[in-house]
C-alpha cells in the first residue's frame, strides 16, 4: 500500500486517543490530563464541532492565506447546514513528496491526539479526489503575523505581547510535557480567535522525543522544509552537531518571536544561514530593539504609542504623536519602550546555552507573565482592533481546480 493510500485511510475523523487505549508503540505513553470541559472555550465544545465530510456542505468564501510551503490554500468558508464560519485548508496531495505527505499525516493525527485549548484543533479531515480538506474553527483575527502586518507594523504593545505569548507558551508547555518539540514557533503559527483565544499551529514540524516507549534526551533530526523558519531556530538546532537539541530549542524561538512581536520585524531574516549562525553563537547579546539583527532595508523604526505599554489598557490603534528615531538611538538605554521584565524574558529565552534557558512551564511563572489578569482572554480583546467585519455572499460549490495554485512567497498560515 502506498503512502498516499495509507494517508487516505486516516482521512476521516479520528477518535481522540486516551491513555488506556494507547499501545506501547504509540507516539507517547501517557498524555497530560486535558483541561476540564468547563474550561474549554465555547468554540471547542462538542455541540459546536463540525463533523461533516460532505463537500457540498461547505461554501468557500475567500482565500485568506497560504501555507505548507505554498502547497496549501486556506479559505474562510460557511458550513451551510449550521451557518457556522469555519477555516478550510485544501492541499493537493499529488503535488506532495513522500516527506511532505508524512508531515501532513503527522500534523493531522497529532491534532486529534492532543487536547488543549491553546493547541489548534482540526474538527474534520477528509479527501475530495486527490485534495485533502481540513476543517477547523475560524480564527477571526488570523495569525499574530497578520496582525503585525495589518495593524502593528512598528510592533505591538507590551500588554498585547504578554497576552499572546502567554497563550502560546501554555500550549507549548503542554506539548513539552507530552514529549514533543514544536520546532516552528513564530508569529505566523500563533492564531487568535474572535473571542480572544490564542492557539499554536504549525504541527507539521513537530517531533516526538518518545520512541518505542522511551523518551530520549536529545534529537538529531533537522526539520524538513525549514528554510523559512531558520531565523527563529536555536543555535544548537542550526548547528546540527553531535549534541543534538531538545525542547529548550523551542524556548529560544519564543525569544525570537517576542522580538518579532515587539518590533514588527523578523530578526535575521535577510542574513545568510552561516552569518546567522555566527551571529547567534558569537554575536553580542541582542534585544527586541537591536536593529543590527533586522533587515538592513528597514533599519529605521518608529517609536509610537503602539509600542509602549501604558499599563492602563489604552487602545493600540492610537498613533498620534508618532516620531521617527534613528538606528543609533534605538540601541541606547534611554530609548527602551519595554519594561525590564520583558527584556529579562527575552534574555532568558535567548541564552546560547540551552541548559540556561527556562522550561516552558517555569517560563509561565516569569514576572513578565505574573501581571496577567485572570480575565486575560477578555482583556486581549480590548487591545486588539475591532473584530474584522465579514461580508459574505453566496458562492458556487467547490470544484477541483484545473491548474495548480500560483507561486506566492507570502504565506502566513501553516499546518
Amino acid at each position: 500500500m502506498s503512502l498516499l493510500d495509507c494517508f487516505c485511510t486516516s482521512r476521516t475523523q479520528v477518535e481522540p486517543l486516551r491513555p488506556e487505549k494507547q499501545s506501547e508503540t504509540s507516539i507517547h505513553q501517557h498524555l497530560v490530563d486535558e483541561l476540564p470541559f468547563s474550561q474549554l472555550p465555547s468554540s471547542t465544545r462538542a455541540k459546536d464541532v463540525i463533523c461533516s465530510t460532505n463537500v457540498s456542505h461547505y461554501e468557500l468564501q475567500v482565500e485568506i492565506g497560504r501555507g505548507f510551503d505554498n502547497l496549501t490554500s486556506i479559505h474562510l468558508a460557511r458550513h451551510t447546514p449550521t451557518g457556522t464560519l469555519v477555516t478550510i485548508k485544501i492541499t493537493n496531495l499529488e503535488n506532495c513528496t513522500d516527506e511532505r505527505l508524512k508531515a501532513l499525516q503527522k500534523a493531522v493525527i497529532l491534532s486529534h491526539f492532543f487536547r488543549h485549548p491553546n493547541i489548534t484543533t482540526y474538527w474534520t479531515v477528509f479527501t475530495v479526489g486527490s485534495w485533502l480538506w481540513v476543517i477547523s474553527p475560524f480564527m477571526a483575527y488570523g495569525s499574530a503575523s497578520q496582525l503585525l502586518k495589518t495593524y502593528f507594523p512598528e510592533g505591538m504593545s507590551e500588554t498585547l505581547i504578554r497576552n499572546i505569548l502567554f497563550g502560546a507558551v501554555r500550549g507549548l508547555s503542554y506539548l513539552h510535557q507530552n514529549g514533543c518539540i514544536h520546532r516552528s514557533i513564530k508569529a505566523s503559527h500563533i492564531l487568535i480567535s474572535g473571542d480572544g483565544l490564542v492557539t499554536l499551529s504549525g504541527l507539521s514540524h513537530l517531533h516526538s522525543l518518545v520512541k518505542h516507549g522511551q523518551r530520549h534526551r536529545a534529537v538529531y533530526d533537522f526539520p524538513q522544509f525549514s528554510t523559512s523558519v531558520q531565523p527563529w531556530l536555536s543555535p544548537e538546532l542550526l548547528r546540527q552537531d553531535l549534541h543534538g537539541y531538545n525542547v529548550k530549542s523551542d524556548i529560544y524561538s519564543v525569544g525570537i518571536t517576542a522580538c518579532e512581536l515587539a518590533s514588527g520585524k523578523v530578526p535575521f531574516q535577510d542574513m545568510h544561514r552561516t552569518q546567522m549562525l555566527l551571529q547567534k553563537l558569537k554575536g553580542p547579546p541582542y534585544s527586541p530593539l537591536d536593529v543590527s539583527i533586522f533587515p538592513q532595508s528597514e533599519s529605521r523604526m518608529k517609536n509610537s504609542r503602539s509600542g509602549v505599554d501604558s499599563g492602563i489598557g489604552e487602545s493600540v490603534l492610537v498613533s498620534s504623536g508618532t516620531q521617527t528615531v534613528n538606528s543609533d538611538r534605538l540601541q541606547t538605554p534611554s530609548s527602551k519602550t519595554f519594561s525590564p521584565a520583558f527584556f529579562s524574558l527575552v534574555q532568558l529565552c535567548l541564552q546560547q546555552d540551552p541548559e540556561k534557558r527556562p522550561s516552558a512551564s517555569s517560563l509561565l511563572s516569569h514576572v513578565f507573565f505574573k501581571q496577567m489578569k485572570e480575565e486575560s482572554q477578555d482583556s486581549i480583546l480590548t487591545l486588539l482592533p475591532p473584530k474584522p467585519s465579514i461580508a459574505l455572499s453566496p458562492v458556487s460549490r467547490w470544484t477541483e481546480p484545473e491548474c495548480d495554485f500560483p507561486d506566492e512567497k507570502d504565506s502566513n498560515w501553516e499546518f
